[in-house]
């Protein structure tokens, strides 16, 4: 008689090819809004009043809740007990609502001077601080799916192309990273600073909608095995157990994983955030242009990833990808801190080949974690390295920040001085023309934008300290002359037409008086980027130190994923 054998769903390649495809859209969203106000750091500044210390903290934000209240320790222990379907769509729902009150908090109009006093931390903007905690609440959410959809590419490819899988996974959630850093920018200068976070908000809605229909998926998996399932003997130490965490952080192959993880990373993630900024202060490139250049680090990595992810499945060499992508990072980050060196294309090449080594790290970082860790510790596993990781995601942008505030004192200062400016001559000039308080808000916000933005990006003139700055003096010529201006503007015609001209006239005339004051607007980011570049030395050494103990305790790192 001939025996039947009934295959797992996940043998099918189109079956576990979809299910990924799913899962990854529902981190999408996530990668997007990550830096979605990463890219208009500068209108944060000109338009809300924030400066790069409230800029650090709500990055750093992302971490509060991940790092000091444990939720992604937790997640981890929910995701071993619960599984991948209950925790991922509660995932996907946290980041939605975390998305919606950074949404309301940016949207909102506080009192002037409006502070909440945070024990230890002292006063934080009002408005920084609700963004903020919309920001922690995303990040709780975002840290569990991903950590999620890391076990379930382990679930569904384990023993096929486990690597090349986790690369599809991250270039699918980059495509987000590249949406965020190319579109952000245009989307609030041609609408509002609202307009990618509302954005954001859809993309989430169709996460959920998404991991909805990966979960449909991942039951008829259940189904597909259930007859294997029933024939297996039931053994209690197959399950998960919170002992079981004292074997993972007594694991000194998973200490190293995880160090050479948080210090990779936060030499790449705050990179980004700080990355449109920094190519319009140092290298002179339009703001509407500004996130093409860091867009190619993520877009590169849609490609390389998987690619590389696959040469490890074919080939092995894990260990040896880590350290090539570290040292990788070391040449990109020396060569960006040479303060000399302001050539736009030296800037898009060097992002360019940091795209490469982003590709190589996690290529071979993820996929080796199955080799260190059992699979039923796994989801645990994952959530301590991700743990780790946010602490580096919680105190490296909060000290890039303050180094960043601290070296350019004279920066936020001015910029405050522009906006009162111009606000106040568009708001004396439009009350009285039946303008809608909304217009001329809308009006305000995208002339401060662009005069900012515009000596920034063509300043060629030595600026003055902030000492030697006359505030109330600067302030009364800027507001006399964007008024001198805006009251040549004909409004007896179109609408909308005379809205644009009149942003047109402020822009230029407080672009002529910031050039003649010279007031500093412009950052100097050479001291965040030697941070960066002792980031990249440190993770080369624990790049090295994982090889070593490999071969000391034959992890098989190097060998080959696909099983023959």
């Amino acid at each position: 008689m001939t025996e039947i054998i009934k295959k797992s769903l996940r043998d099918s390649t189109k079956a576990r090819w979809i299910a990924l495809i799913l899962a990854s859209f529902s981190i999408f969203g996530a990668y997007y809004f990550n830096y979605a106000l990463s890219s208009i750091k500068p209108m944060l500044e000109s338009i809300l009043g924030w400066n790069s210390e409230d800029f650090g903290t709500y990055t750093s934000a992302y971490a509060w809740f991940n790092v000091f209240l444990f939720m992604l320790i937790i997640s981890g222990f929910i995701l071993d007990k619960l599984g991948i379907r209950k925790t991922g769509l509660g995932a996907t729902i946290i980041m939605f609502v975390g998305t919606a009150i950074n949404f309301w908090a940016v949207k909102h109009q506080f009192a002037d001077g409006a502070v909440v006093h945070i024990p230890l931390l002292g006063d934080m903007k009002t408005q920084v601080f609700w963004s903020s905690l919309g920001f922690a609440i995303f990040g709780v959410g975002t840290e569990a799916i991903g950590i999620t959809i890391s076990k379930a590419v382990v679930r569904w490819f384990k023993g096929k192309e486990m690597a090349l899988a986790m690369g599809m996974q991250m270039s699918i959630a980059r495509m987000g990273t590249v949406l965020a850093l190319a579109t952000s920018l245009p989307l609030a200068k041609n609408f509002t600073v609202t307009a990618p976070i509302f954005f954001a908000l859809v993309v989430m809605i169709m996460g959920v909608i998404s991991f909805a229909f990966f979960s449909f998926l991942d039951v008829k998996l259940d189904k597909s095995e259930e007859d294997k399932e029933k024939e297996k003997v039931v053994n209690a130490d197959d399950e998960f157990k919170i002992k079981d965490i004292l074997f993972i952080i007594g694991n000194l192959g998973f200490w190293y994983i995880a160090i050479l993880c948080v210090l990779f990373y936060s030499a790449v993630f705050p990179f980004l955030f700080y990355a449109n900024d920094l190519m319009v202060n140092k290298y002179n490139v339009s703001p509407y242009l500004a996130g093409l250049i860091p867009g190619l680090l993520p877009f590169g990595t849609l490609f390389l990833t998987p690619l590389f992810g696959g040469i490890y499945d074919k080939y092995g060499k894990g260990a040896t990808i880590m350290i090539i992508g570290s040292l990788i990072l070391i040449l990109v980050h020396g060569v960006l801190a040479i303060p000399t060196l302001t050539l736009w294309w030296v800037a898009a090449v060097m992002v360019i080949i940091l795209g490469i080594g982003f590709s190589l790290v996690p290529s071979a970082m993820w996929p080796s974690v199955p080799k260190i860790i059992p699979e039923k510790q796994l989801g645990t596993a994952y959530a301590v390295i991700f743990w780790i990781q946010n602490i580096g995601l919680l105190f490296v942008p909060l000290i890039l920040g303050f180094v960043l505030n601290s070296t350019n004192p004279d920066v936020s200062p001015n910029k405050q001085i522009v906006k009162s400016a111009i606000e106040n001559a568009f708001t004396d000039n439009l009350s009285g023309k039946s303008f809608t308080a909304k217009e001329i808000k809308l009006a305000v916000e995208k002339a401060t934008g662009a005069a900012v933005d515009s000596i920034v990006e063509h300043a060629s003139y030595q600026p003055i300290s902030i000492d030697e700055v006359d505030t109330k003096h600067v302030e009364s010529v800027l507001y006399e002359s964007v008024l001198q201006g805006i009251n040549e503007v004909d409004f007896s015609g179109n609408r909308e037409a005379a809205l644009d001209a009149l942003i047109v006239a402020g822009q230029n005339n407080a672009f002529k008086v910031i050039k003649e004051e010279k007031l500093n607007i412009k950052y100097d980011y050479f001291y965040d980027m030697l941070i960066f570049l002792g980031l990249s030395v440190l993770s080369l050494l624990f790049a090295f130190l994982l090889k070593a103990e490999d071969k000391k305790k034959g992890y098989g790192l190097e060998l080959p994923n696909i099983e023959k």
